[in-house]
């Protein structure tokens, strides 16, 4: 079957997603041969994570690229394997390298376990929903990767990280609504990708005022992650609220 223009789009994200890990692993494996201590070297990490973001870019424009120009038959198996990859394996596979720099023990491969599981129950879930619905239904796998590589980045005590990553866990297989990015929206988070590369490209060539940059950037993405679901029931309530409501009849039913 041929592909099409769309489809490799999505295999860029799948290998995006695989250098990753690659990258992460290289880099793991390095710094216990070496007999490192403690976290590792961040412009290894920066460079997994810029690859991540890449990976998410690709997702965003994917689907938009195969409704304008047309998809091929396997266009959704692949999108469904390329996010597991990218968005399920990859940032579990931060998690998990994560907890054993830190010495974590169990906790830290639990939570990325259940990152995984989240992403494989997300896609399943989203395949069968319809294709119209406006919003999404939990949080996509893209920005739950990107919010568990930025609780990682923070680098929080183990007890409070392995929380943080389950509760993003939750958030993706929750029926909380999301809005779709469509029209600006998209572009804006294209933006936000593009910037969030500066930030890491910035922290990994150790500028200035790179970390600041670096946690500023994290807690802004932690925030917003939040913050959109209440302010989307903000709205619907205040819509709710403001339609006029229909009089109600007289008692005692229509006049003889």
């Amino acid at each position: 079957m041929r592909l099409a223009v769309a489809d490799y789009l999505t295999l860029g994200n799948a290998l995006c997603g695989f250098m990753a890990v690659w990258q992460l692993a290289a880099a793991q494996s390095a710094h216990l041969a070496g007999g490192g201590t403690g976290p590792l070297d961040r412009g290894a990490v920066a460079a997994a994570v810029v690859l991540l973001l890449v990976a998410a870019g690709f997702d965003l424009f994917d689907g938009r690229v195969a409704r304008r120009l047309g998809g091929s038959g396997m266009g959704a198996e692949l999108d469904n394997l390329a996010d597991v990859i990218s968005f399920g394996f990859a940032p579990a596979f931060f998690v998990v390298a994560w907890g054993t720099l830190g010495g974590g023990g169990a906790l830290p491969v639990a939570a990325a376990a259940a990152v995984l599981l989240a992403v494989v129950v997300r896609l399943a879930r989203f395949s069968c929903q319809s294709p119209g619905c406006g919003n999404f239904t939990g949080l996509p796998s893209p920005f739950g990767a990107m919010a568990v590589i930025t609780v990682v980045l923070l680098d929080p005590p183990v007890l409070l990280g392995s929380a943080a990553v389950v509760a993003v866990a939750w958030l993706m297989v929750s029926r909380i609504e999301y809005p779709k990015p469509r029209g600006r929206m998209a572009y804006a988070v294209l933006v936000w990708i593009a910037g969030s590369v500066a930030c890491l490209t910035a922290w990994a060539m150790d500028a200035p005022a790179g970390t600041a940059l670096l946690y500023s950037g994290s807690s802004l993405v932690l925030v917003l992650l939040a913050a959109v679901p209440v302010y989307l029931l903000t709205t619907r309530r205040h819509a709710r609220l403001s339609v006029p409501q229909s009089p109600l009849p007289p008692p005692g039913g229509p006049a003889d």
